[in-house]
């Protein structure tokens, strides 16, 4: 019989925390180096056998995932935010942005997986920035309760992802500080069309 209880739970816990974080930890240092680490590569890089690894991360999606920064927060707003709109779209484009650059290996990595059209769902999408703008763009029930809030949400977010930050240092050949200012403007951008009549 097969059990559904994860490997790390059963038996010195403590041993086998260290150890996973250990993988995951080595394959940071691959992502910062350039490197999509595989279950195989971070085993290496964390001096841990390969076999050993597997029993953390059965595949490369995995690992990825599990490398991921956490960032359980449903606002990138204080607790005291501005009472409009534009201005918490502000805050929460500069916060989302900065998280991006911050992230960028790890990001590049999983945006790399979810092109791979026999692969799973890919890790990163699990739509926390669609939250943070929606929190952001709250005031606009009263300031323009015409506005799709949710499309624009979206809207903003499909122009500030790592997607765009690709395109625009890859393609456009842009440095980051400029791919962060173009990626406000557009931003800025969307919530004017969609806020003026």
């Amino acid at each position: 019989m097969v059990s559904n209880v994860p490997y790390e739970a059963i038996g010195r816990t403590a041993q086998k925390s260290r150890t996973r974080a250990a993988i995951v930890a080595a394959a940071h240092a691959l992502l910062v180096q350039g490197v999509t680490p595989t279950v195989e590569s971070a085993a290496r890089a964390a001096h841990i056998s390969r076999t050993t690894a597997y029993r953390y991360f059965s595949n490369q999606r995995e690992l990825i995932a599990a490398a991921l920064p956490e960032v359980g927060r449903d606002s990138l707003l204080s607790a005291e935010p501005p009472a409009q709109a534009q201005a918490r779209v502000d805050l929460v484009v500069r916060a989302a942005i900065a998280f991006t650059i911050e992230w960028e290996p790890l990001l590049r990595a999983s945006l790399r997986l979810s092109l791979d059209p026999d692969g799973e769902r890919p890790p990163l999408r699990g739509g926390r920035a669609i939250a943070w703008y929606l929190d952001a763009l709250e005031p606009l029930k009263r300031e323009h309760p015409e506005v799709d809030r949710r499309r624009l949400a979206i809207a903003i977010r499909s122009a500030t992802g790592i997607e765009s930050l690709v395109w625009l240092v890859d393609v456009a050949g842009l440095s980051r500080e400029e791919a962060a200012v173009m990626m406000l403007e557009s931003a800025r951008a969307l919530f004017h069309a969609a806020t003026v009549a």
